[in-house]
């Protein structure tokens, strides 16, 4: 399954409908006082939509991403009329402002942390645009919290959900290795430091409300951080009955028994995420693996019904990790 046109213009026409859509709504919001109570679009006036900041940052990841590789299609026009009204310098110098805030040190960390770094990237390659150039302080001011975040943090991060390190590391690490090569280094050197010794990994997951693999996004960091000469030995080391379909439970699409429940429906993000995972992990083998290519295969024909056309609880963010799976190979 690739990307074609059609999907494209459904993705783009989804994410059109929720990025500027306010409620519902969930905040990451810490309250001082009173004052401190105010409604989505005037806390964020740039990401205020699609349920929370972090998939309203992903939504625009995913526009941008199409308006790209789509100029023509109908949607690019109004993909780009909405940019330049959201991305203004007022808009986000206040999104830059509320990083000041009592409060506000952990806001949407790390996840939130790496799509806005991801979406800067994308941004600059609108040569058309300026939106990188705009959108740039604000990246550069959740960089200079990796780098804080990182001389503290003495663990990794494993859980499938927000938190986990692997996954925002590795949208981080693909930004850093155009715009920031210290953090770029710094992340290098916290996942061999944390993976390394990592070895027969038994994959207890998934878990009832994951969006990510523990494992697998382990893996996705590795291959930035290790490079093309030292990642397969490594990888080979991680899941070392890789050839027989072991562990069986990464190969297995997961059922979603309720999408009406937004936790829930988070493991229709867990197969589109194990298929990029798949995806991009068998592009780094110097042998070829068919299991792999079968499992990346069905873990997106699992999710791709339910990206779009059902439930809010998934409509809000599904698009972004179905196109992550299909562009894998960009």
């Amino acid at each position: 399954m690739e990307l074609t046109e059609k999907i494209a213009r459904d993705f783009a026409r989804t994410a059109l409908g929720h990025v500027a859509r306010e409620y519902p709504h969930k905040l990451d919001h810490v309250m001082s006082a009173d004052e401190d109570v105010l409604p989505p679009r005037v806390l964020h006036p740039c990401f205020f939509g699609s349920f929370d900041w972090h998939s309203c940052v992903h939504g625009w990841w995913t526009l941008l991403s199409l308006r790209r590789l789509y100029p023509a299609m109908p949607e690019a026009a109004e993909i780009s009329a909405l940019a330049e009204e959201t991305f203004t310098q007022e808009k986000l110098d206040q999104e830059l402002a509320y990083l000041s805030r009592p409060g506000s040190a952990g806001f949407e960390r790390p996840y939130g942390w790496g799509w806005l770094l991801y979406l800067h990237l994308e941004a600059a390659r609108h040569d058309d645009r300026d939106w990188g150039e705009r959108l740039r302080p604000l990246a550069e001011a959740f960089a200079k919290r990796f780098h804080q975040y990182l001389l503290i943090l003495t663990y990794p991060i494993r859980t499938g959900t927000h938190f986990n390190s692997g996954f925002a590391l590795t949208l981080a690490m693909e930004w850093a290795d155009c715009f920031d090569p210290d953090l770029a280094a710094t992340i290098r050197e916290k996942a061999v430091a944390w993976f390394t010794d990592d070895q027969n990994a038994q994959a207890w997951e998934p878990g009832g409300d994951e969006f990510l693999s523990p494992t697998l996004s382990t893996a996705l960091l590795m291959q930035l951080a290790l490079g093309p000469e030292r990642f397969p030995r490594w990888f080979t080391g991680l899941l070392p009955e890789l050839s027989l379909g072991l562990p069986k439970t990464l190969f297995k699409p997961v059922h979603v028994s309720f999408r009406a429940d937004g936790k829930i429906a988070h493991l229709d993000g867990l197969n589109l995420s194990r298929a990029w995972a798949w995806r991009k992990i068998a592009a780094g083998l110097p042998v070829e693996y068919p299991i792999v290519d079968q499992a990346a295969e069905a873990h997106l024909v699992s999710a791709m019904p339910h990206v779009t056309g059902g439930e809010y609880a998934g409509e809000h963010w599904l698009a972004s990790f179905a196109l992550l799976a299909l562009l894998a190979a960009e």
